[in-house]
């Protein structure tokens, strides 16, 4: 089935491409206004929808069923393709989609079926700076001037927690994640280390590196301290995630360190800091840490 779609799909309209977008995999002509958009990263669907884009699929929300619950309600009837390292191709094609979003590091194998169903632009990195692969999208959809209108509200949010938290942002804050079978300490080139750089916090010297993360275990506790500690965990529900947290923060390491004697740790949601990794959730972690800080 998917071989019939796949061939009656591959000639779609010249006439409705207008422009060329120049992307990972090479250039695309894209249709004006594309009404039938499937958008395959979790960081993607947060994009297409601060642009005012509800998809007709995307790939599933690393955890819920399907879609993380602050996007739930404005998903729609968007039908869940998989998993992002794992798309039901037959699906897409199904949907018949005049333009899908990509990623290079999940979909580089799948390009070629991606784009004889459908013109494929094709993001290069999920790491740090989400606002590169948003501009991209914005400009797929023909909708850079909301999209830059969206990054300028975030800008602006940025700005105004940043002059609000004052010296706060002068502590050294440590960002952990616990999973079930490792501890990840999270350094500059992620998304909550490219957003609490924004922000202009300081974080401990091993964290304050253009990397994305250590792997690493309780072994490395001591390596995990800061003024302040934020933590998420990674639980899909079975529970062995929550139950690693649970074996590093009993351990007399993590209650050795200071942020832990002090007070200052705050576990924080996955979703929100680390996985979903768009617009939203970043001016959602934005009013995270306005919070903790007790700022309006």
């Amino acid at each position: 089935m998917l071989r019939s779609l796949l061939t009656a799909l591959v000639f779609f309209p010249a006439a409705l491409a207008a422009e060329t977008i120049t992307h990972a995999m090479g250039e695309t002509e894209v249709p004006d206004s594309p009404q039938r958009v499937v958008v395959l990263t979790n960081e993607g669907t947060e994009a297409v929808l601060a642009v005012g884009v509800v998809p007709v699929g995307a790939a599933q929300s690393w955890l819920g069923e399907p879609w993380y619950p602050h996007i739930t309600d404005a998903m729609g009837d968007a039908v869940s393709l998989g998993k992002e390292s794992a798309i039901n191709l037959e699906l897409l094609a199904a949907l018949e989609p005049d333009l899908i979003l990509a990623n290079k590091q999940r979909h580089e194998e799948i390009y070629p079926q991606l784009s004889a169903i459908a013109p494929t632009v094709v993001s290069e990195r999920l790491r740090g700076d989400w606002r590169l692969n948003f501009e991209l999208y914005a400009s797929a959809l023909g909708r850079a001037d909301e999209g830059a209108a969206a990054l300028t509200a975030f800008e602006s949010n940025v700005a105004s927690l940043s002059e609000k938290l004052g010296d706060a942002k002068d502590e050294q804050v440590s960002v952990i994640r616990f999973l079930p079978t490792q501890i990840r300490i999270y350094q500059l080139d992620s998304f909550s280390g490219f957003i609490l750089g924004a922000i202009g916090f300081d974080r401990p010297e091993i964290q304050n590196v253009d990397d994305f993360a250590i792997r690493t275990g309780k072994e490395s506790i001591p390596d995990m301290d800061g003024d302040r500690i934020f933590h998420f965990t990674w639980d899909t529900g079975d529970g062995e995630g929550l139950a690693a947290r649970d074996d590093s923060m009993s351990d007399p390491l993590w209650q050795s360190l200071s942020a832990v004697a002090e007070g200052r740790v705050h576990e924080v949601s996955d979703p929100i800091w680390n996985t979903a990794g768009g617009i939203l959730a970043a001016n959602l972690m934005l009013e995270d840490i306005a919070r903790i800080y007790g700022v309006e």
